[in-house]
C-alpha cells in the first residue's frame, strides 16, 4: 500500500547502479574541487621560510662580532704555542698588549726569533689583561687563572684560563653603555 504521503519506495533502489561490464561505458568521476592546501604544502612552505630566514641571518651577521670572535681564536692559539715553547725551553714568557703606536702586542721572553706575530688583524682591536699588567705563560706547567679583554667597537670577548685548559672564549656580546 503506497499513498503520497508515505512512500514505500526506498531511494536507493531508484538509483542507477553503475554497472563495469565489458563493452559499458565507465561513469564519470566527479572531481573534487580544491580550495586551499594540504598540509603537505604548508609544512613545505614553512620549511623553505624556515631555511631562507637561517641563510638570511648567517648572511646578515655582525662584522664586528666576526672579527672579533676571529681575533680570539687566533690570540687563544698564539697564546698556547707561546706556553708550549716556554715549556720546552724552559723560559719565562710574559704577553702584554702595547698601549704605545701600532697598538699590537708582545710577548717576551721567547727573543727576537720566535716568529710570533705582534698586531693584530684588525688595527681597531683593543686588549686588556684583567686584574694584571700581562699575563705570564710559564715555563711552569701550571699557570694561575688569567683572563684577557678584547675589544673592537662595541663588542667584547673574554679569553680566560684555569690555569690548567687552553684560553677559551669565556664570554662575549655587546659593550654596555658606559
Amino acid at each position: 500500500m503506497s499513498s503520497r504521503w508515505a512512500p514505500t519506495a526506498s531511494p536507493a533502489a531508484k538509483a542507477r547502479t553503475p554497472i563495469l561490464a565489458p563493452g559499458s561505458k565507465p561513469p564519470r568521476l566527479q572531481r573534487r574541487s580544491t580550495s586551499g592546501f594540504t598540509l603537505l604544502e604548508l609544512m613545505i612552505v614553512v620549511a623553505l621560510i624556515a631555511v631562507a630566514t637561517g641563510v638570511a641571518v648567517l648572511a646578515l651577521r655582525d662584522a664586528n662580532a666576526s672579527r672579533l670572535e676571529e681575533e680570539a681564536a687566533r690570540l687563544s692559539a698564539l697564546f698556547e704555542a707561546a706556553r708550549a715553547r716556554s715549556r720546552a725551553t724552559g723560559q719565562p714568557v710574559n704577553w702584554l698588549p702595547v698601549r704605545e703606536e701600532g697598538d699590537g702586542f708582545a710577548f717576551t721572553g721567547l727573543g727576537e726569533r720566535a716568529g710570533l706575530p705582534t698586531q693584530w688583524l684588525d688595527a681597531r682591536t683593543r686588549a686588556e689583561v684583567i686584574g694584571a699588567p700581562l699575563l705570564r705563560l710559564g715555563p711552569e706547567p701550571v699557570i694561575g687563572a688569567q683572563r684577557v679583554a678584547l675589544r673592537l667597537e662595541d663588542r667584547q670577548v673574554v679569553l680566560a684560563t684555569d690555569g690548567l685548559a687552553p684560553f677559551a672564549v669565556l664570554e662575549s656580546g655587546a659593550l654596555a653603555a658606559r
